[in-house]
């Protein structure tokens, strides 16, 4: 709900003009244009709140954030490294490099793929040029464009579903209507032929498909996946049990069939998973109730898709109940948000908007 972040906004900066150049609420606000899409605001107040203190920890963070869903992934590894060599015992700088340096790797390619010689070896150079010259073609003439998008790029089709999501539908629908010959000759009333629209529509959702990947590529959720198995193991360095095992399998099972449009699989394994870990130890699975709250978090999200809305409610709130019974913060804003959703879905708009301010409140709260 925009209007709500554009009130913690309006709150800010009232605050500001009570105390000018406060850090903290600088912070605040830039997380707000931040998620109302204003990039610029958002930038600037992130290194106004840095311009009286460079090692505040916070502003480094809103900054690197700002930077990264700007696409500029490079500056952003930055700020990542500069708030983790300041403050290396919070995880989310860690998160933030790992991320970054994905990005640009899913970019440009890994720099284990460069080999340099002694002997003056510029292959280095001839890739950097290969590089560039391949962003250049993105603004071919349209002329190439057609025919580039005609043939289509070489794609995995199965990664390309999961990073569409329902726009799959669409970019397929369009590339239907591109073969009618008789249909893609006609034009608009403004003077626009049918085939240029069609073929900007594909092109860009080819554009959000490769930022997608770079911004989260799917091989990164099974290294999401592990890192939380290392959570749930008491000691990191050994080796996985079996218990750890059917855990990281089971989640990426449910993840995988929600994302390919199965809710009703992904709802039945869920509930199998949940059954199975309450009859374990919390020796055998180390936070425990954290995992448990998250497969009550799988089986909503996969109602909603069954329009099975009042069952969702129930196991969104179970999951934000144990969140609080537990101290988890985040899986409590991740279980308001998605309660807020399920409102939102049934008509019960006040109720969502209540809900959602409190989603906002706590994450401003926890920003300051």
């Amino acid at each position: 709900y925009p209007p709500l972040t554009e009130c913690f906004s309006v709150f800010t900066s009232q605050a500001l003009q009570l105390q000018a150049g406060n850090k903290h609420c600088l912070v605040a606000r830039s997380m707000c244009y931040l998620k109302l899409g204003d990039t610029e605001n958002s930038l600037r107040d992130a290194e106004a709140s840095l311009q009286n203190d460079k090692t505040f920890s916070k502003g480094l963070y809103q900054k690197a954030e700002t930077l990264y869903t700007m696409g500029d992934f490079e500056f952003a590894l930055v700020y990542y490294h500069r708030g983790h060599r300041l403050r290396p015992e919070l995880q989310k700088f860690r998160l933030g490099i790992q991320k970054a340096q994905e990005a640009i790797d899913n970019s440009v390619g890994s720099p284990s793929s460069v080999k340099l010689e002694n002997k003056g070896d510029l292959c280095f150079l001839s890739r950097q040029a290969e590089v560039l010259k391949q962003k250049l073609q993105v603004k071919a003439p349209k002329k190439d464009q057609k025919q580039q998008s005609k043939v289509g790029p070489i794609r995995n089709e199965k990664t390309e579903r999961q990073l569409l999501g329902e726009l799959y539908a669409d970019k397929a629908y369009l590339e239907k209507l591109l073969k009618d010959a008789d249909l893609i000759k006609s034009s608009t009333k403004h003077g626009m032929t049918v085939e240029d629209l069609i073929l900007g529509g594909i092109n860009y959702l080819d554009t959000r498909t490769e930022f997608w990947q770079q911004q989260k590529p799917i091989y990164a959720r099974v290294r999401d996946r592990k890192l939380m198995q290392q959570r749930w193991l008491p000691e990191r360095k050994r080796k996985p049990s079996e218990v750890a095992r059917y855990i990281l399998k089971s989640m990426e099972e449910i993840d995988m069939l929600l994302t390919s449009s199965c809710p009703e699989g992904s709802c039945k394994k869920a509930e199998h998973v949940l059954k199975t870990i309450q009859g374990w130890s919390e020796d055998e699975i180390p936070n425990k109730n954290e995992l448990i709250g998250n497969l009550y978090s799988c089986i909503g999200n996969a109602q909603i898709e069954m329009g099975q809305m009042g069952a969702a409610l129930q196991s969104h709130k179970m999951d934000l109940e144990i969140a609080r019974e537990n101290d988890l913060p985040d899986a409590v804003s991740r279980a308001l948000d998605n309660i807020g959703r399920v409102y939102a879905r049934i008509g019960k708009f006040q109720q969502a908007i209540d809900t959602y301010v409190t989603v906002i409140t706590l994450q401003v709260r926890e920003q300051i």
